[in-house]
């Protein structure tokens, strides 16, 4: 029977596992005590031959011997060729366990699925479901040990009642060079077929769920049977036992105590007997029996499978279940918590301390949160804390491309360090960085662009640039392909419409001071977003006076739609400047662009102006103007 202390180990305590040494059943003293003892005695009988039989010459040639053994002992890998066979060995152990064919699914199918309580219903369920106990007994028969000392004949087969002598002759005549333990599956299948076509069997999905369950039971067989025939591999149980029979052989020289009176390194002392020798021995040589007890489970041992109660288990059952108990159904009647809409079970005095516990309501149950931190926030603020912490446009890819291909003077670099000094200088005395205001915000108040949103914090990372935005908070965003430039080529040869721009950009503000601003590097911004094209090349070297006349506003742009790249000079008037880029160097050599005929006045955002033109650019990528004298 197996060895079965469960319950001993039910709860962990002080010393718990050592109660469970004094077990002799399964022991492991009950296995090695042969070995361990046969081991004692040769290494007595060494023990004794150094100290008083051998010759001073023979003592001194064999205290070298015995150096060199224990030397050399430790090169044989007990622990790691151990470890992996015996893992090996439990694992196939317990899948040989649970391959072990079990007859309760399909008894419980069988006596729903077979209708009849008459007596041929009654029959057909007794006599399938002694041919699947057949087949797990011939199985079993074949592989166990004990099973065939119970079977060891087809005539106690018959005997037992698994079997009836007519079929005894069928199985018999049926001549195969293999085993036969799936011929009662085969005539299970048949009768199912006959209790189908009578009708006992209601429909087909009832039959196929039978012979599922049956293949699923003839499959535990087969694989009983192959584990029966593959073995673990020889060559490995002989590298192991050969690994430790060979170490102790050696350690029966090697760990011999020597005279002392030699003064060999570590021989400074005699005990006799080798404490921790024997215990390696112990555990090693455990370790190996431990795999000898587990590679074959259907054996004799103490701790092997019980077969045959096994065996007499399965019959009972499954015939109880497919015969007596087939209709056989209790009175139904209301249970006790019928109108109770929370049933709760009774606990005795010894379990009542369960009650006391809080019922588990998950991890973050008790977790404390800060409580200014539960307050719901605007979704207008989360929009623009996610800008500025560097949320990218969706047409980001094609700004950094073209503002890859864009030109860079190096004529810049010393204008841009004058102006980003001066702008680092007005940030850091105002109130927010999210604002970028002007001086002159109280006196023109014309200046706001209409409805944009501030640059993405994105833009111009790579250059000398400043955040810019607009007064206005709430933003309407026009996709960046819908965007047109007016031709500027076409309105800088006509008198009228140039003055009307610059009523419509800067009035009030003279020359002086724009040229003021560009020398500060002044910034006006607000709550708004800008999103406009790439960064456009430089100007063609214009005059200042020129140029310090004409306002952002007087580049116009037409769409159905207003959003951060219109610039309506009417409804919004102009956008102050807000630049931390250099000027332009003038002495820069510009090719020139022949002019696109004035029949056309509108080109898309990615056209790229005439330089030999007077106008002001805006560099989205950058946040700022570039601003040609």
């Amino acid at each position: 029977m197996t060895v079965t202390y469960t319950a001993r180990v039910a709860n962990a305590r002080f010393c718990g596992f050592s109660k469970l040494l004094l077990a002799w059943k399964g022991s492991i003293y009950k296995v090695l005590y042969k070995e361990f003892l046969a081991f004692f005695a040769m290494y007595t009988a060494i023990s004794i031959t150094y100290r008083f039989v051998l010759h001073d010459d023979q003592k001194r040639y064999f205290e070298k011997l015995a150096i060199y053994c224990n030397h050399y002992a430790s090169l044989i890998p007990m622990s790691f060729v151990l470890g992996f066979y015996v893992t090996l060995v439990v694992n196939r152990w317990w899948s040989q366990y649970t391959s072990i064919p079990l007859p309760d699914r399909l008894m419980c199918v069988l006596s729903g699925g077979l209708q009849g309580s008459d007596e041929r219903g009654r029959l057909l369920r007794r006599t399938m479901m002694r041919y699947a106990s057949l087949s797990a007994l011939l199985i079993l028969r074949s592989v166990s040990t004990a099973v065939f000392k119970r079977f060891p004949t087809m005539d106690h087969v018959v005997e037992a009642g698994f079997m009836s002598r007519e079929e005894r002759k069928k199985f018999e005549g049926l001549h195969s060079p293999y085993n036969k333990f799936w011929i009662p599956c085969v005539w299970f299948t048949n009768l199912a077929a006959v209790a189908r076509c009578e009708g006992r069997i209601k429909d087909d999905h009832t039959l196929t769920l039978l012979l599922e369950e049956l293949n699923a039971f003839r499959g535990k067989c087969s694989m009983l049977f192959h584990y029966d025939m593959i073995s673990v591999p020889l060559v490995y149980t002989q590298v192991v036992t050969l690994a430790v029979y060979s170490f102790f052989l050696v350690c029966l020289i090697g760990r011999q105590f020597l005279d002392p009176n030699q003064g060999y390194p570590g021989h400074d002392l005699d005990l006799y007997v080798p404490i921790f020798t024997l215990l390696q021995f112990f555990f090693y040589a455990g370790w190996l029996k431990v795999a000898e007890q587990l590679i074959n489970p259907f054996g004799e041992d103490d701790d092997d499978f019980e077969t045959n109660w096994l065996i007499d288990r399965n019959f009972q059952v499954s015939m109880m279940a497919v015969d007596e108990m087939y209709g056989d159904l209790p009175m139904m009647e209301r249970d006790r918590y019928w109108d109770d809409s929370n049933p709760r079970p009774p606990y005795t005095a010894a379990t009542l301390f369960v009650l006391r516990k809080p019922s588990f309501q998950g991890s973050t149950f008790d977790m404390a949160i800060p409580k200014e931190e539960m307050h719901f926030q605007p979704l207008e603020d989360i929009a623009e804390n996610q800008e500025e912490s560097g949320t990218y446009h969706p047409n980001m890819a094609l700004f950094n491309r073209l503002l890859n291909v864009a030109p860079s003077p190096s004529g810049f670099m010393e204008g841009a360090f004058r102006r980003t000094s001066a702008q680092l200088q007005r940030l850091r005395h105002s109130p927010s960085i999210d604002q970028c205001t002007s001086d002159d915000d109280d006196d023109d108040e014309s200046g706001k662009i209409g409805k944009g949103g501030s640059l993405p914090s994105g833009l111009g990372q790579e250059t000398q640039s400043t955040l810019c935005s607009f007064r206005e908070e709430k933003s309407t965003r026009t996709p960046l392909l819908e965007i047109q430039f007016e031709a500027e080529q076409e309105r800088r040869g006509h008198p009228a419409i140039n003055e009307k721009k610059e009523l419509s950009g800067v009035e009030g503000k003279s020359d002086e001071e724009w040229e003021m601003r560009e020398e500060r590097g002044e910034v006006e911004s607000s709550r708004g977003e800008i999103q406009a094209p790439a960064c456009l090349p430089p100007p063609p070297p214009w005059s200042s006076k020129e140029t310090s006349t004409r306002s952002v506003s007087a580049l116009p742009f037409t769409s159905p739609h207003r959003s951060a790249f219109l610039f309506q000079p009417a409804a919004d008037s102009s956008l102050e400047h807000c630049s931390s880029q250099p000027a332009i160097n003038q002495n820069r050599a510009v090719p020139a662009i022949p002019k696109p005929p004035l029949g056309v006045n509108k080109k898309s955002f990615l056209t790229v102006p005439s330089y030999n033109e007077p106008q002001r650019f805006r560099s989205v990528s950058m946040g700022s103007e570039l601003t040609g004298s």
